[in-house]
């Protein structure tokens, strides 16, 4: 007798594989609204009078509600208890409305109105914030800043519930399979938000001729638009694969708040979140002020205004040879006839090339920092591949902080020698820069695919909530510490292209030494318990 097996859209590789697309464009949105002001930190100051320390406070608000207001652990039982699909619709609908706020924010409808002078008025003092030092206000913030502010930290909810959604429902599509390789592409496809951001939150500013902070917001929220329909079009694909497979979005077994003690008690949980949050907290804070200290530390000529180099087409037609080389390096991956997969390389690496000089040519401090994740794209496959089949985690994770720390002391050190060499400042920008975006992809190939090893699977969500809500405390404190280190060491700079950034720079790369001294410890820590750090997620 013929037994017949049935199939779901899990065990189809193009069905999982579109499943994570839909995830990972949402992703790819919020990440690029996540950092919209980032590249314009010098206009927010000429345009709206936000100095480093308004910046920075606004800038951490972002999670204030996820630390402080414990949102994220809400967020986290949310997902156990209503499963993957109504929290990841739920999470792009609350994005949508924080970015429609802080688009409102720094518009010019906001100057002058009622509502700006009531925040002029109020929100100076917040009882026992201000006492601990942690309001997301103070006396004599710009009233755009503060309304911004409020708009970002109900961003910050819908986004971090997105981040701990797109994990859950990662691990639901790929758990035995290709995990580590799906995570890690993933966050290498939603990381070009970031080189996205970079590049056309600028060009829009600057768009006709005539500068408005208002227009790369507006860009935003439409790409904030797009995610939530990603993010429906989701649920009726995982609805289907629930139909399929008699799955239900509520356990049978349900999730109690005594579970979290369980989370709570393992030595593993603890080591990786607290790897994480020193990681995260070191690039994230630093891509909000990485262009102005390129833009500090690099001797940059602006082109002609009549020439190609300064036109607005240079955008697009560098924006489509960063889109080959991502999409070249990651496909080369998946290649299994050498011809193709080397071909691929190849051009990968000239278009590389080509965008890294027209960089050069743009004397752009913006589309300098925009290859930070391409070459994390390149890699994160072959490192999720890797930890898929070969293990290794907890050893990714300390090369990871290696790198780390290199490139922030050579932010800090070796760049201002070079200030006054044209050519040879952003050959060392782009180097570094690459190094730290090809770090920062060790993260989700070898850490997020480890917590299923840690937890039970049916808190596995409350378990990445901790993570996230751990990791949104450094989030919080250190773009608000860079701004106050910033100002507190350059005190008499009013040109915000004359900042000093060693303090800061060198306050993220402790952060890098003690996530390596960690490192350390889960190491040790993996091979005495037997937590399966190192051994490979797919097993042969």
């Amino acid at each position: 007798m013929t037994e017949t097996i049935q199939k779901t859209l899990r065990d189809s590789a193009a069905m999982r594989w579109t499943a994570l697309l839909l995830l990972a464009l949402a992703m790819f949105c919020s990440y690029i609204f996540m950092d919209i002001l980032s590249p314009i930190k010098d206009l927010m100051l000429s345009e709206r009078g936000w100095d480093s320390t308004a910046f920075g406070t606004m800038q951490g608000s972002e999670v204030f509600l996820n630390v402080f207001v414990f949102f994220l652990i809400f967020a986290g039982i949310i997902l156990d208890k209503m499963g993957v699909r109504f929290t990841a619709v739920l999470s792009g609908a609350v994005m949508l409305i924080g970015a429609i706020i802080k688009w409102y924010a720094v518009s010019e409808a906001f100057m002058g109105s009622g509502l700006e002078q009531w925040f002029t008025d109020n929100l100076n003092y917040i009882p026992v914030f201000d006492e601990l030092g942690v309001s997301p206000f103070y006396e004599g913030m710009p009233a755009s800043a503060k309304f911004a502010a409020c708009g970002f930290m109900i961003f910050g909810c819908g986004c971090e519930m997105a981040g701990i959604t797109v994990s859950r429902g990662i691990v639901k599509w790929f758990k035995g399979r290709e995990m580590a390789l799906a995570m890690g592409s993933e966050m290498a496809l939603a990381r070009l938000g970031v080189a996205t951001c970079m590049i056309f939150s600028p060009f829009f500013a600057h768009l006709g001729g005539k500068v408005s902070v208002t227009r790369s917001v507006a860009f935003g929220v439409v790409l904030m638009c797009i995610a939530l329909i990603m993010f429906i079009v989701y649920f009726f694909m995982d609805k289907k694969l629930d139909s399929q497979s008699g799955e239900a979005e509520e356990k049978d077994d349900p999730f109690k708040i005594s579970d979290i003690g369980k989370i709570l008690t393992s030595s593993g949980f603890w080591l990786v979140a607290l790897l994480c949050v020193l990681y995260y907290s070191a690039i994230f804070p630093f891509q909000k002020y990485a262009v102005n200290m390129l833009q500090c530390n690099l001797t940059l000529t602006p082109p002609d205004a009549d020439s190609f180099w300064a036109s607005s087409s240079v955008t697009i037609v560098q924006y489509i040879i960063m889109l080959v080389v991502a999409a070249a390096g990651f496909a080369s991956n998946f290649q299994k006839a050498k011809g193709k997969k080397y071909g691929l390389l190849g051009l990968s690496i000239l278009a590389l090339i080509t965008y890294c000089y027209m960089g050069y040519m743009r004397q752009s401090a913006e589309s300098i920092f925009a290859v930070f994740p391409l070459l994390a794209v390149l890699i994160t496959p072959i490192l999720g591949s890797y930890v898929d089949h070969k293990g290794k985690a907890a050893s990714m994770l300390i090369l990871g902080s290696l790198l780390l720390i290199g490139c922030h002391l050579t932010f800090a050190f070796v760049l201002p020698l070079f200030k006054g060499s044209a050519v040879g400042g952003i050959i060392i920008a782009y180097v570094t820069i690459l190094v730290l975006g090809s770090s920062f992809s060790l993260v989700p190939a070898s850490l997020w695919p480890s917590v299923p090893k840690l937890v039970d699977a049916k808190v596995i969500g409350s378990a990445y909530a901790l993570i996230f809500w751990i990791q949104n405390i450094g989030l919080w404190l250190f773009p608000l510490l860079i701004g106050k280190v910033l100002d507190a060491t350059n005190p008499d700079v009013t040109d915000p292209t004359q900042f000093n950034y060693t303090a800061p720079l060198v306050m993220l790369a402790s952060l890098g030494v003690a996530a390596l001294i960690l490192g350390l410890i889960l190491k040790v820590v993996d091979r005495k318990r037997g937590l399966g750090l190192e051994e490979p997620n797919i097993k042969e």
